[in-house]
């Protein structure tokens, strides 16, 4: 069976798995729709939350980051890595036992205004969509190369299975697809890592065989890289451009990013039990290690492979898997010199419509004003395509490259229904139940979520039509918004009851803004202005979430000890809500209604 036809049966089998599992565990009411009647398994919810945690730009970026900037690369397996751990241990436990459907209702609840609630919403909706229009265009990507269409029709086709199964089934429905979509996407990595870890260095498991020798050459794959790329006029893999500040910056906004991202929060909510949100942290930790200690290695191997393939090589004597992903517009080459082999250096790759064709059909030669751009370098390499790519590049089997396609969807699908759920929840039960129409019922409530999301997918759709950078950079903002936003609010909404709603509402409101503010200038209006020297501090807008970050904590304390303090029945509940629960007795909140802890 070929590859094409191949491909087409595994996501077709997997699509079909998942729209038969929403409709099977369809949400009947606002609980269901909301946290899935909070009756969801540990083991479960680990999965469900690696698969939504790590989305299109864990499974399909971050080692092609690693891949084409090395050491620079690992500010995102540290900031996302860290994130986690600091989330399944300082945050989720506490914000289960509150007990609340969605992150604006603590938000609302703790700070004890509707203000601060609809900023907590505003703070949704502008994490969820710059973090969903990554996820769609990972969607497109897959798309255009796996089943030949282009990367528009690719993210309308996910639109509409995404559209399917988040409408009808809400977090219930999403949940078990999850678990199931883990199964793929983990799957789908690990295969083909052992697959070249044994074909480059003998052994089968990747994580050794990242520190272990390439074959028939002495070198460890690291000094195999380093001499390459040192060949080719890059930089060495192992050597590092980015400065020291910057580094802790992204890392440090990755990082307590995670910890406020609202779609993984709510995963907790999900639980019988604070004991039960605990063990899910711990389980989900496992399930995410597994792939992020893979990573590093699939980065190197898919480098060594792409250098040892096309350096030098006649265009004519490429593999198929080359014009395969020319075809697709996101790896391409132009003759520059005319000799008719690929020089690929350091320096600008080029950027425009393919132009140039010979007997093989078209080329994808990119020129920009009908001519090459200046240098040396004739290759362009889209960072997206190196895990997708690195099964055809080392030449594995037709089903192992439909099952890395598989497992890309799978991946950027998980996410973008999350995210969608999240921003149809605050809609509906933030903005609407909460304060427009107080009075609607449990049906017409439900009604709302499921509009609510279906206008959100149309708008993720065309984010990931017109993406604002590539996936995992687009992510990386996303992280720095949470940061400079939600983390500060949520960590001191637990720890620190003096906090109130006016500081925690100038705090989240200055955050986001300048934030925002920093990363659309330096990204779209100046973006010839967006080199170190012109940077803040020398801090990159993927880092910028960090400086947000500690506006936000200082202007929220500065706001707080210049109003008075929350009112007693709110410093109880921030007493309460720290307190280690022994059993599953309910947990007072404001009013004297309870949460199921």
């Amino acid at each position: 069976m070929s590859t094409e036809l191949l491909t087409y049966l595994f996501v077709g089998v997997t699509f079909t798995l998942y729209i038969g599992i929403a409709i099977w565990s369809r949400a009947g009411s606002t609980s269901e729709y909301y946290v899935a009647g909070k009756g969801i398994h540990p083991i479960a919810n680990g999965m469900a939350t690696g698969a939504d945690w790590m989305s299109a730009a864990s499974f399909i970026s971050m080692a092609g980051i690693i891949s084409f900037v090395g050491r620079d690369g690992a500010v995102y397996l540290m900031g996302w890595t860290g994130g986690y751990v600091l989330l399944a241990m300082c945050l989720a436990p506490y914000l289960r036992k509150f007990g609340k459907f969605t992150v604006p209702d603590f938000v609302g609840e703790r700070y004890y205004s509707q203000i601060a609630r609809v900023v907590a919403v505003i703070c949704v909706i502008f994490i969820s969509f710059t973090y969903v229009a990554g996820q769609m265009r990972g969607v497109g990507i897959v798309f255009s190369r796996y089943l030949e269409v282009d990367i528009v029709s690719g993210v309308l086709i996910g639109m509409g299975i995404v559209f399917f199964y988040a409408v009808l089934g809400g977090m219930k429905g999403i949940t078990y697809t999850q678990v199931a979509q883990y199964c793929v996407m983990i799957f789908a990595f690990m295969v083909p890592a052992i697959y070249i870890s044994m074909l480059i260095t003998g052994n089968p498991i990747p994580q050794l065989g990242f520190g272990s020798e390439v074959t028939g050459t002495g070198m460890s794959v690291l000094e195999k890289l380093d001499g390459l790329s040192a060949e080719l006029g890059f930089a060495q893999y192992t050597d590092g451009s980015k400065s020291t500040i910057d580094v802790f910056f992204i890392t440090m906004a990755l990082m307590v990013g995670t910890a406020g991202l609202p779609h993984v929060i709510v995963r907790f909510f999900t639980t019988p039990t604070v004991r039960d949100a605990r063990k899910s942290a711990g389980f989900a930790l496992l399930f995410i290690a597994i792939l992020y200690t893979t990573a590093p290695a699939v980065a190197s191997f898919a480098r060594i492979n792409l250098l040892n393939t096309v350096s030098e090589a006649s265009y004519k004597e490429l593999p198929k898997w080359f014009s395969n992903w020319e075809n697709s517009g996101l790896i391409a080459w132009v003759d520059k010199n005319e000799d008719g082999k690929i020089q690929y250096t350091a320096g600008k790759s080029f950027a425009g419509k393919p132009s140039f064709t010979d007997e093989r059909g078209e080329s994808g030669e990119r020129l920009i004003n009908n001519a090459p751009t200046e240098g040396v370098n004739e290759l362009y390499v889209d960072r997206d395509i190196m895990v997708l790519a690195n099964p055809e590049i080392a030449g594995l089997p037709g089903w192992v490259i439909a099952l890395i396609a598989a497992g890309g969807l799978a991946a950027a699908l998980s996410t973008a229904a999350g995210l969608l759920l999240v921003i149809s929840t605050s809609v509906s039960h933030d903005l609407l139940k909460q304060n427009l129409a107080p009075n609607i019922s449990d049906k017409q409530e439900l009604l709302a979520a499921r509009i609510a999301a279906g206008a959100a997918i149309v708008i993720a759709g065309l984010f990931g039509i017109y993406p604002p950078g590539f996936v995992a950079q687009v992510v990386a903002f996303a992280f720095g918004l949470a940061a400079a936003s939600f983390f500060p609010a949520i960590l001191m909404g637990i720890f620190y009851k003096r906090m109130n709603r006016e500081g925690a509402v100038s705090g989240m409101i200055a955050g986001l803004a300048f934030t925002f503010a920093y990363i659309v200038y330096f990204k779209f209006v100046n973006p010839a202005d967006n080199n170190p020297e012109h940077w803040w501090f020398g801090v990159s807008p993927e880092g910028i979430g960090t400086l947000g970050m500690i506006i936000n904590f200082s202007v929220s304390f500065v706001i707080c000890h210049l109003t008075a303090p929350p009112p007693q029945h709110i410093q109880d509940l921030v007493e309460e809500i720290r307190v280690p629960s022994s059993n599953n007795a309910a947990a007072p909140v404001e009013g004297g209604q309870t949460a199921n802890a």
